[in-house]
């Protein structure tokens, strides 16, 4: 599928959200950065927000900070116990499940599980987190890509998920980034044969001054990235628009929002393109199997009798 753009004759910002009170949205990492600014903007105009975090003391002194109506709950993405019990405690309706918490670049690390630090959480905790939450979730799936899933000739390595051989933080981000956008095409054809109305979203903020690139493992990468935030990147309050813009607006299933700027680097949130290797949906499919043979955790809902 070539890469193509939607865009937009009027500027959207957080002005133009509309009223969500009696909606429940659930963030993940929503204790700092794109996360806390999206949480923010969201309770600001009605929704309860839930704060699912690693740390709770940190998630609540952030919860603290927002005008609205919050709650924290603890969840450790690189820990798929963890996960389960966040679903297992979870019997509420959810209108917006926003998969926004992700590690960046980081030194070769494994999760609890064993997996790959950066695929296991960006990929694998939202994959089991979304398919245990998902018989609650009422509208919306938004998942956080990124603009990394560009970066080179990068696939999905099924022979080698954990990057044993070859490993650079670069590398893994990116294919974890491609997993995240593959993971929103394959979930809403499952949502569109099953006869749900729930929709799957992605989104990527651009270049945002968050402190997500202050774990590369490089130093001098990480030296680059700061001095990239204080001169050249948009706040993250700008960063959040493509993840506002998805968890609101009337958009077409599967669809990818990101900044309509030059490298979709900044600006306005609008539709954007994704490379063939993120379009593939026999890719999509297998990445699929794969994530639940590893996590343990399959599709929870039916098709229609007529089609079974």
């Amino acid at each position: 599928m070539a890469e193509t753009t939607s865009k937009q004759t009027h500027k959207w910002d957080a002005s133009h959200l509309p009223d969500l009170t009696g909606r429940t949205v659930v963030v993940t990492g929503a204790n700092s950065g794109i996360g806390l600014t999206a949480a923010d903007a969201l309770a600001r105009v009605g929704a309860h927000v839930v704060f699912a975090v690693r740390d709770l003391e940190r998630g609540r002194a952030a919860a603290a900070t927002v005008s609205g109506s919050t709650e924290v709950r603890r969840l450790d993405l690189a820990d798929l116990r963890s996960v389960r019990d966040f679903a297992d405690g979870w019997r509420d309706p959810i209108h917006v499940l926003i998969n926004n918490a992700g590690v960046m670049m980081l030194p070769r690390q494994r999760t609890r599980d064993g997996f790959e630090m950066q695929f296991g959480t960006n990929h694998l905790g939202h994959f089991a987190l979304t398919n245990l939450l998902l018989p609650y979730v009422q509208d919306r799936v938004v998942t956080l890509s990124s603009g990394a899933h560009r970066w080179g000739a990068v696939t999905i390595t099924f022979d080698d998920l954990n990057l044993t051989a070859g490993y650079t933080p670069r590398r893994a981000y990116a294919q974890s980034k491609l997993a995240n956008l593959l993971f929103t095409l394959e979930l809403q054809r499952r949502l569109t044969e099953s006869g749900s109305s729930v929709r799957a979203y992605a989104a990527h903020p651009g270049y945002a001054a968050t402190n997500l690139q202050s774990h590369a493992a490089n130093p001098v990468a990480r030296a680059g990235m700061a001095l990239g935030n204080r001169f050249f990147a948009q706040a993250d309050r700008a960063g959040a628009l493509p993840t506002l813009y998805a968890a609101t607006q009337d958009l077409p299933g599967a669809s990818y929002v990101g900044p309509d700027g030059l490298g979709e680097m900044r600006g306005a949130p609008t539709l954007v393109g994704r490379t063939q290797a993120a379009s593939d949906p026999a890719v999509a499919r297998r990445l699929w199997t794969v994530s639940e043979e590893l996590t343990g955790v399959t599709w929870p809902l039916r098709q229609p009798a007529a089609q079974r």
